[in-house]
């Protein structure tokens, strides 16, 4: 198991980048680094193991060989658990092992607590995982969620914009702004709204 291979998987601000050990059609292990670490943490354990995994160590955006996000973004938890969402999609994975180590156990156990059904085991290495006040579970897991799911099925959809005519447009921003006034919603759209050649 010390021969791996690198992965790369586009995200909307470049790509989130990976190392694999294992064969492909092996039980699925994501495993997820700590604070300032990369995906070389599990260099030393992956071979360790057993063989008969797929063991996919991500980097984090903003670590290792992953693209770093926009300059004035800022790095979450919850961005991380988005990322660890998109990586499981892009490998087709719909239920995996998740390891994680420090600051990846704490991402890996938010993950397992917004999406139990995706995870059949949690291995956390020097991490608590995540914890919540009982009161506050139910109302956490249910915005959190639906934030992650939104924002990945509006990245699905990505199209490029729409063009219209001014007269369309202006129709289009009333309708969807009932307090608008004609006058109000053309001012607006001087600087809302992008000529190109088609509309």
């Amino acid at each position: 198991l010390v021969m791996f291979s690198e992965l790369k998987f586009p995200v909307p601000w470049g790509h989130v980048a990976a190392k694999a050990w294992g064969p492909s059609e092996g039980h699925p292990v994501l495993c997820l680094h700590g604070w300032l670490d990369n995906a070389n943490t599990f260099d030393k354990l992956i071979p360790l193991l057993p063989r008969g995994c797929y063991y996919v160590a991500m980097d984090f955006s903003g670590h290792g060989l992953s693209s770093h996000r926009p300059a004035g973004c800022t790095y979450h938890f919850l961005d991380y658990v988005t990322d660890v969402r998109r990586v499981a999609a892009a490998l087709q994975w719909r239920r995996f092992t998740l390891m994680g180590h420090s600051m990846g156990g704490a991402v890996a156990g938010m993950f397992c607590f917004l999406y139990p059904e995706m995870v059949d085991k949690l291995i956390l290495l020097e991490s608590l995982g995540f914890l919540l006040a009982p009161e506050d579970t139910e109302a956490w897991l249910k915005s959190k969620r639906r934030v992650i799911d939104r924002l990945l099925s509006l990245e699905a959809k990505e199209q490029t914009p729409k063009a219209r005519s001014p007269e369309a447009a202006l129709q289009r921003l009333l309708e969807a702004n009932s307090h608008l006034t004609a006058e109000g919603g053309a001012i607006l759209l001087q600087r809302g709204a992008t000529e190109t050649p088609a509309g």
